[in-house]
């Protein structure tokens, strides 16, 4: 990568070129150290990328789809060669540890290996008319040019299980990552592009504008075919209302407060393991952790009691030591809404079983203990909106059925779980929670890459991501009728 990143943050029309308004990056596990240094993007290289992506897409269309699958599979292998320094790109600048941003890189990697696959067997299919003598083909098309703007805390795979459909079902693409990780970002365009300049794909056919989503954002979404976002719902309003004005397609994937219920015939140490793991990994900074622990009244106390004894044995550091378990929240804006967070639960009444405090450790970073409340309601704030930190409640429940209906009383549906030895309940759950994803005794964050991501509510709004249902955003179905 260059000496001087700060000249080369944006990839436009085929070159890397300067932005404007210098954008420094302090890692968050050191923030002594200057993780790099760029310069952002402006409305105007918004619609230069656009321009080249428009010009650029008619030649990816006609490519063969063996030509578009040979792009992904190189952009596969190149993930899979470069997972080391991408790793330790992510986890300087992001917070992320090397253990966890080594399994998003492959991740990565094997999306685009998927959907190298599945760029061979787009779908199709003739069929016969009610008329005589007129035969009937039903065939997709690219949508066009796609704007897909994605968040910091999985910085290469949300972003690549967008931008490996959009590219294998022939679109241009504008990528418009989070600004608090532009590093990793200009990392994978250098993959994408190199791999489509190998392949003899025109310049412009894939950009990278990086800025402020007021700004960059807003030109995106008012410039291109259709939107795919993933972030937050206030912002996933503001984009699905401009998309609809437009009359453009949108896809949205937006926060969760996850439940976990944990029945009375569970074990409890199980239990244990499966929520610590659905709560605190990669600082609580997914969207499918869990927030909420539903626990049935005969095993709360043994429940707590493991979580406890888990909780303190985390261990929480520098992102790039190799002891580390969990590393910082990504910023000082998101740890002191965390910290917010945790003095509101506090002020309405919750109980600190665990954690609640800025950590210090021997270098400055933006460290959170581990936070576990108990004696929670439902209708608290810490359990009606997503904190997006390491931070988790317990709900004492009754029995199953009200820890169902306690479960299904949000105005969120990304993720759940259920830890039960009961088939019956299991079942049962399975079938009636109100949410996109359900996990039978593992923990609520964890999805495969081949099958459908996404939820229910305010959750998520449009088809589905990932998997083969990804074709149902990345192209339009045409009908056509043939007299023979």
């Amino acid at each position: 990568m260059p000496s001087d990143i700060s000249q080369t943050t944006n990839f436009i029309a085929g070159n890397w070129r300067p932005g404007r308004d210098r954008l420094d990056i302090f890692n968050p596990s050191d923030l002594d150290e200057l993780a790099g240094s760029y310069t952002l993007a402006g409305a105007d290289d918004v619609a230069e990328a656009v321009a080249a992506a428009r010009s650029a897409q008619p030649h990816w269309r006609a490519a063969t789809v063996e030509q578009r699958s040979l792009v992904l599979d190189a952009i596969s292998r190149a993930l899979f060669d470069g997972k080391d320094e991408l790793a330790r790109i992510a986890a300087t600048e992001g917070g992320k540890t090397i253990p966890d941003a080594l399994g998003e890189i492959v991740r990565a990697a094997h999306l685009a290996r998927f959907f190298s696959a599945e760029a061979l067997r787009a779908p199709g299919e003739t069929l016969g008319s009610v008329r005589p003598g007129v035969e009937v083909d039903v065939t997709r098309e690219p949508v066009g040019v796609i704007g897909l703007v994605t968040p910091w805390n999985f910085p290469v795979a949300t972003p690549m299980w967008k931008i490996a459909p959009a590219l294998a079902f022939g679109n241009a693409v504008i990528w418009k990552p989070s600004e608090k990780t532009p590093g990793i970002s200009i990392a994978v365009t250098r993959i994408i592009a190199s791999a489509l300049e190998a392949h003899g794909m025109p310049a412009g056919l894939f950009n990278l504008v990086i800025g402020a989503g007021p700004n960059v954002g807003a030109a995106v979404v008012d410039a291109v075919d259709a939107v795919s976002f993933t972030g937050s719902v206030n912002t996933g309003r503001r984009i699905a209302v401009r998309c609809a004005e437009r009359m453009i397609r949108v896809q949205l994937e937006l926060g969760g407060q996850n439940p976990l219920v944990v029945l009375g015939d569970a074990d409890p140490e199980r239990a244990a393991e499966i929520g610590v793991n659905s709560a605190y990994f990669h600082a609580g900074q997914r969207c499918t952790a869990t927030g909420r622990f539903i626990v049935e009244d005969s095993i709360h106390d043994a429940f707590v009691a493991a979580m406890v004894e888990r909780m303190a044995a985390l261990r929480v550091g520098h992102a790039l030591q190799q002891e580390t378990q969990i590393g910082p929240v990504i910023d000082e804006f998101q740890l002191t809404k965390n910290l917010h967070y945790i003095d509101t639960g506090l002020n309405e009444g919750a109980r600190l079983a665990s954690g609640g405090t800025r950590l210090e450790r021997p270098t400055r970073g933006h460290f959170l203990a581990p936070t576990l409340f108990t004696e929670t309601g439902n209708a608290m704030t810490i359990n009606r909106e997503e904190v997006f930190g390491p931070v988790a409640s317990v709900i004492r429940v009754r029995d199953y059925e009200e820890a169902l209906a306690v479960a299904n009383d949000t105005d969120y549906g990304l993720s759940s779980g259920i830890v039960t030895n009961s088939m019956k309940h299991a079942r049962h759950f399975q079938a009636n929670i109100q949410a996109g994803m359900t996990m039978l005794n593992l923990p609520t964050a964890g999805v495969d890459y081949h099958v459908p991501f996404g939820g229910r509510k305010m959750s998520s709004y449009g088809p589905r991501e990932q998997g083969r249902s990804a074709i149902e955003f990345y192209t339009i179905i045409k009908t056509a009728y043939r007299a023979l």
